[in-house]
């Protein structure tokens, strides 16, 4: 009767396993989270924000995760072929920025490449749009999900992990633009 009792504990959890891993296969194959939030300040006042790296520390809630980061600069000053590389605590992790394409005073695009604490390369975007008094912020990052990442993201979603982050961010962005 025991031996009954845990081999049917055993074909119930591998069918458990074998469920969700079938379920993580079914999960989109790219991601996207993106915040936003109204600046009262024009977008030629907010650009030089996200097209220069030198300016991040002054918004960026990640650039809070270990005080001690290695940071490094290289490439154009500011805009497009601008790099930055970080290597942290497990926190923070190592990676590399580099803006692929800028519209000035509009949109920034950056690839976004980690190697620690796991590998990842996806893009971020940030799109200034004018409005009445003022400039739409909006911050976005997208890329591939791979079949770890999809597996990761059947208990923990992208969204939710790092949402709170660009949030975070944009209300400091907000801060030091409306001054």
């Amino acid at each position: 009767m025991i031996k009954q009792l845990a081999l049917g504990a055993g074909v119930a959890a591998l069918v458990s396993v074998v469920g969700l891993l079938g379920y993580a296969a079914t999960k989109p194959d790219n991601f996207r989270v993106e915040r936003s939030v109204m600046i009262n300040a024009p977008a030629a006042k907010i650009y030089p924000l996200v097209a220069d790296f030198h300016n991040f520390p002054s918004w960026s809630p990640f650039e809070k995760l270990d005080p001690a980061m290695k940071r490094t600069h290289s490439g154009a000053a500011s805009g497009k072929g601008a790099v930055y590389e970080w290597d942290g605590n497990g926190q923070a992790g190592q990676g590399r920025m580099e803006i692929t394409a800028v519209e000035p005073p509009n949109k920034v695009l950056i690839a976004l490449d980690f190697s620690k604490p796991f590998e990842a390369h996806n893009v971020t975007q940030y799109t200034l749009t004018p409005v009445d008094g003022g400039t739409r912020v909006t911050w976005s990052m997208f890329g591939p999900s791979p079949y770890l990442t999809k597996l990761m993201t059947t208990f923990f979603s992208m969204d939710s992990m790092v949402g709170k982050d660009f949030e975070a961010g944009l209300h400091a962005m907000k801060a030091i633009a409306e001054k």
